[in-house]
């Protein structure tokens, strides 16, 4: 079977509740979802309220302070918030990455070796069985190794160890100091020893997001090699199925998954800042245009709040204190204009209720766009 590449798209945007919100729990729509990147606290929140009947910031408030949804280093060694029953197979399947990043040289410039960074996990985890700040455990790290070089310790071990991140308070649950606590049982050594049953687990929830995916769009999602994800899907064959893709790609995916035809209407959205579905293939072009993808991904990592308009990024948003502000980057119809002004109209409320200005610290990236069509919605 052949998939077409608007059929790609629409399939992306049904496994993320893209093409109509549904009525789900925060935990619930999370685990639908994935995983939401969480670099930007307010990320989160605004991702499900694009995705969810009647959310509201509370949900998501309550999910993570009862851990039923919770925050940490994961794919791609970036902060995600994922479902507390996830959580577990998916940092498994990452432990060679997150060891390969944080046992390196950085780390040992501190005069740990790696093995003394795998015997350091336990006792971190023991510390944190009491949730404790940054500055607490920079002061410990520092009792134990001295001043010089608790940096470059907790440097390793902040993403290395199987820590969570704790609420710390409003607007958005997590703040700009973090709080951390253990996240579950530790065996050491792992080094980088392959979770096989994690790592099938995790690609496994991804199709069920993000499918139907090629090899390397599993590697990008996760950053785990191409050649362990191939290995992992070769053994699945009776759980996924392949199809082909537009440009004869081979693809996988779950038998039975959602996958709408290309022609299915696809609403406008406001994505937030990081949104995962811009981020989860290795050919982007998915739901980015080629041309427009060096504007919404800028070269230090930032990812741009988008419109979606027919399933596409059709340019970008930022809230003002005047209300939102919309910048497309070629002439969209007035129907899409009506649905992104009432959509703007529902988040300037849904935002005030707590940050009206988020993202404001990024505003400086709108100087450096082309000109385009800007509207106050």
């Amino acid at each position: 079977m052949t998939i077409s590449a608007r059929a790609l798209n629409r399939a992306t945007l049904s496994r993320q509740l893209l093409l109509a919100r549904e009525p789900l729990t925060a935990a619930e729509g999370v685990r639908r979802v994935v995983a939401l990147q969480a670099q930007h606290p307010a990320s989160p929140y605004i991702a499900l309220w694009n995705r969810l009947t009647d959310f509201t910031p509370e949900a998501l408030d309550a999910a993570f302070a009862d851990r039923s949804v919770v925050k940490g280093t994961l794919m791609r060694i970036t902060l995600h918030a994922v479902h507390a029953g996830d959580y577990p197979a998916f940092r498994a399947a990452m432990q060679p990455v997150l060891y390969a990043s944080r046992m390196g040289s950085r780390f040992t410039a501190s005069g740990l070796t790696p093995a003394d960074g795998e015997e350091l996990v336990a006792r971190v985890m023991e510390f944190t069985r009491t949730p404790r700040s940054s500055a607490e455990m920079q002061a410990w790290l520092a009792e134990l190794y001295g001043a010089e070089r608790k940096d470059a310790v907790w440097w390793g071990m902040k993403a290395y160890a199987p820590l969570h991140h704790v609420p710390t308070g409003p607007p958005w649950s997590f703040g700009a100091r973090a709080t951390f606590v253990a996240a579950g049982e530790w065996s050491a050594p792992r080094g980088r020893t392959v979770d096989q049953a994690a790592l099938r687990t995790l690609i496994l929830r991804y199709l069920a997001g993000f499918g139907p995916a090629s090899v390397p769009d599993v590697a990008q999602f996760s950053m785990v090699g191409r050649a362990p994800v191939r290995a992992a899907l070769q053994a699945l064959t009776d759980e996924v199925e392949q199809l082909r893709g537009p440009d004869g790609e081979v693809l996988f995916d779950l038998p039975g998954a959602s996958r709408p035809d290309g022609g299915t209407p696809a609403p406008a959205r406001l994505m937030a800042m990081w949104d995962s579905t811009l981020l989860a293939y290795a050919d982007r072009g998915r739901v980015i245009p080629p041309e427009y993808r060096p504007l919404v991904i800028r070269r230090n990592g930032d990812v741009l709040p988008t419109l979606l308009v027919d399933g596409r990024v059709a340019g970008v948003w930022r809230p003002t204190a005047e209300g939102v502000e919309a910048t497309a980057f070629h002439p969209l119809p007035a129907a899409a204009w009506d649905e992104l002004g009432a959509d703007a109209e529902a988040l300037t409320a849904f935002l005030g209720t707590r940050e009206r200005t988020v993202y404001s610290r990024y505003h400086h990236w709108w100087a450096k766009l082309p000109d385009a069509d800007a509207r106050m919605l």
